[in-house]
């Protein structure tokens, strides 16, 4: 799940002027509903932060990328970056529709209320959702369990800690993220019992002096691996500065702290989108609620840094075989909670506790 964040009002009229810009030509190319053999099924993707964020952002418009790759002149993709989410968003969909994109991502929690609403108002059109939990026969939703790279790369950063003390710097206390929080610690709790996952908030998803001045003040404690989970590399680039370890998400951003790399629990959006764009041309697209996994190759595991070792590589390659295979299950149930009482699982997709090994608070 992604979490609600605003932005000015500003960058919504720059927003819509994009809307225009990549819509409003007409290069002679039939637009329509994909309901003809040779028609173009027009695409768009809507962003809460930069494409070039190398994160989030990023990784799923590498997806949008490979779906032209694979469709070709079948497709005309729009993409709109720093859109933000609440209520005015609405707007920006109903712009795309009415513009004649019959395919519409809205890349982040905040956005499902205001693209349910434009569903409803445009019914000829399909809306898929990131991450979200409402459909409707308009819109559906995707998303994916991170949590099980999670817990791999809990297990790297377990093993990589001299101080015991790793460092989480961490956006907002939604389940999405405990959820990956709590993976994370009991990954590295797995291999160094001893270990503990301090918790920092910075209410941000892409705020790069604001997320690695949390990371240096996890550094300053005593931390000496870095996770997160964020959509910058800021927090990384501290823990290379201080010469400590870190372990990324999204993506592989290794090239901007490649002597602190330990890996990264990262997506590939690619097969979801030219999944769906297949459907929605085929006249076969049903609204559901997607959520893929290791196993089915949306979440995977990033490579290693030089410094894991190969013991460490080994035994989380075989836990990942694992997972995959179903043979083991991340969260336990019943679970140890944060103040060391047991309790059960419940509905992860509602998390709203810490397990222990965990410092801080769930409630931000």
């Amino acid at each position: 799940m992604r979490f609600t964040r605003w932005r000015g009002f500003a960058v919504l009229l720059v927003a819509f002027a994009l809307v225009v810009a990549a819509c409003g030509g007409d290069d002679g190319a039939d637009t329509g509903t994909p309901d003809q053999p040779g028609e173009v099924l027009k695409v768009a993707f809507v962003h809460v932060g930069p494409v070039a964020d190398k994160g989030w952002s990023w990784a799923h418009d590498q997806g949008a990328q490979f779906l032209k790759a694979q469709l070709g002149d079948a497709v005309d993709i729009t993409t709109l970056e720093i859109i933000p989410e609440g209520s005015d968003s609405q707007r920006v969909f109903e712009d795309l529709a009415a513009a004649g994109n019959k395919l519409i991502f809205g890349t982040s929690f905040g956005y499902m209320d205001p693209m349910l609403a434009a569903a409803e108002n445009f019914p000829d059109t399909v809306f898929m959702h990131a991450t979200g939990f409402k459909t409707s026969e308009g819109m559906g939703n995707y998303f994916g369990a991170a949590e099980e790279a999670r817990y791999l790369s809990g297990m790297a950063a377990g093993a990589a800690t001299e101080t015991n003390l790793i460092g989480y710097v961490a956006a907002f206390p939604i389940p999405e993220v405990l959820r990956g929080i709590n993976a994370f610690t009991l990954g590295a709790l797995e291999v160094n019992p001893g270990v503990e996952v301090q918790v920092v908030w910075t209410s941000t998803w892409f705020d790069p002096p604001k997320e690695g001045t949390a990371a240096e003040s996890l550094l300053d404690a005593g931390a000496d691996v870095i996770a997160m989970h964020q959509d910058s590399a800021a927090p990384g680039q501290a823990a290379e500065a201080a010469g400590a370890k870190w372990v990324g998400y999204n993506t592989d951003m290794s090239e901007f702290a490649p002597t602190a790399w330990l890996t990264a629990a990262i997506w590939d959006w690619g097969p979801i989108y030219l999944e769906t764009a297949q459907q929605v041309i085929a006249g076969t697209w049903e609204s559901e609620a997607f959520y893929g996994n290791m196993a089915g190759g949306m979440v995977a595991l990033a490579p290693f840094g030089e410094s894991v070792e190969q013991a460490t590589r080994d035994l989380i390659l075989e836990r990942q075989a694992q997972i995959i295979d179903g043979s083991f299950s991340i969260f336990p149930d019943p679970i140890m909670n944060q103040d060391g009482e047991s309790q059960p699982l419940g509905d992860i997709f509602g998390m709203d506790f810490f397990v222990q090994g965990v410092i801080g608070s769930p409630t931000g």
